[in-house]
């Protein structure tokens, strides 16, 4: 286990981010990065999506199998970090999703669609975490 202190200095900052229908999670949350140039932060969030994107990691293969989500569903939980991998904002981003019929399905967070919205809170830490490919897995890992 690595131990990495984010905020040591206890400077890290909160922010609400109340997304609003058609607004592009993942890509908002790398804008918003760039903007207020951070490398470290962590996330949770509830709303809804009108469609996503959700994956599985699928180690041996080393890849991502994608399922497209083209339904409204309710975001039951939503939780990652932000990273950089050199100067690439990056997102990591697992969620579980509620169907009209109360079924759940949830994984990696590849994109998604808001509607009708989604509150996000983002803590911004002081550092940068940095993601580094590792072999083994195949994955940018911190």
């Amino acid at each position: 286990m690595r131990q990495i202190p984010v905020d040591p200095d206890g400077r890290g900052r909160t922010w609400l981010l109340a997304f609003d229908a058609g607004e592009a999670v993942i890509e908002r949350l790398v804008d918003f990065a760039r903007a207020h140039d951070f490398g470290a932060a962590h996330f949770h969030a509830i709303g809804a999506f009108r469609r996503a994107t959700v994956a599985f990691y699928d180690l041996a293969a080393q890849r991502y199998e994608e399922h497209p989500v083209e339904e409204q569903v309710e975001v039951c939980s939503l939780i990652g970090d932000v990273s950089r991998s050199g100067d690439e904002v990056r997102v990591h981003a697992h969620c579980v999703l509620g169907r009209r019929d109360l079924s759940t399905l949830g994984g990696h967070l590849v994109e998604a669609e808001v509607n009708p919205t989604l509150e996000l809170f983002l803590w911004q830490g002081e550092v940068i975490l940095e993601r580094k490919h590792d072999d083994a897995s195949g994955l940018p890992l911190l």
